[in-house]
C-alpha cells in the first residue's frame, strides 16, 4: 500500500474523533485545521488567484467551521471533509457574488506561491506562467465543470467527497470530472499549437 494511501487512511480513522474532541474543546479543532489548511487554501488560493483574498478566505473559512463544528452531524468517513469545503465553496462563490467579479487574468505578481522543493528563479517564474495558462484553461470549462476539477486536484477531495460538496450523485461527477479532463486535453493542445510550444 502506497504512503500516502495509509495516512489517509490514519486521517479518517482519528477524524470522527477529531469532530466529536472539536464539538466540546475549540482547542481539539487544531487537528482538523492541520489536516485540512493547505487542501482548503490550495482550492481557495486557485479559485480566486490573489494571494491577499486567498489567506483572507481561507481565515474566514476555518474561522466559520470551527463556530459551526457544534452542528456538524457525522454521517460518514467523508463528512467533515465534504462540510468544510462546502463551507469553501459557498465562501468562494459569496465573494464572487459580493464583489461583483469574475475570474479574471492575474498578474505573475499577485499568484500565490506554488509549493515546490527548491527551485531556481527562472524555474519558478516558468512555473508560475503555466499555472497562469492552465488556470486560464479551467476558466474556460463551464462552471460546474471548473468546481469538479478544482475540488479534485487543487482540495484533493473522491469524487463521493466532492458529491456531498456540490449535492450531486456520484456518478454525475465522475461524469463531469472525464468530460472536463477531455475538454482541458482538447484545450491544451490547441494552445500548444497555436503558439507553437
Amino acid at each position: 500500500m502506497e504512503k500516502g494511501y495509509q495516512e489517509q487512511l490514519i486521517i479518517v480513522s482519528c477524524e470522527r474523533e477529531w469532530v466529536e474532541k472539536a464539538q466540546n474543546d475549540p482547542l481539539a479543532f487544531r487537528h482538523l485545521y492541520n489536516t485540512y489548511f493547505s487542501r482548503v487554501y490550495a482550492y481557495v488560493s486557485y479559485r480566486v488567484g490573489r494571494v491577499q483574498d486567498a489567506e483572507d478566505m481561507t481565515s474566514e473559512i476555518f474561522l466559520k467551521a470551527m463556530e459551526g463544528i457544534t452542528r456538524l452531524e457525522w454521517q460518514h468517513e467523508n463528512s467533515f471533509a465534504g462540510w468544510i469545503f462546502r463551507i469553501a465553496h459557498n465562501t468562494v462563490n459569496d465573494y464572487y457574488r459580493k464583489n461583483n467579479t469574475v475570474n479574471e487574468p492575474i498578474s505573475l505578481e499577485e499568484l500565490p506561491e506554488l509549493r515546490a522543493s527548491v527551485l531556481l528563479p527562472e524555474d519558478a517564474l516558468l512555473r508560475k506562467e503555466k499555472f497562469t495558462q492552465l488556470r486560464r484553461l479551467i476558466f474556460e470549462l463551464p462552471s460546474r465543470r471548473q468546481e469538479v476539477i478544482l475540488l479534485k486536484f487543487f482540495g484533493r477531495l473522491r469524487n463521493k467527497e466532492i458529491a456531498t460538496v456540490l449535492g450531486l450523485d456520484e456518478r454525475t461527477v465522475a461524469s463531469h470530472l472525464s468530460r472536463a479532463l477531455v475538454s482541458l486535453h482538447r484545450k491544451y493542445i490547441n494552445h500548444l499549437n497555436r503558439t507553437g510550444g
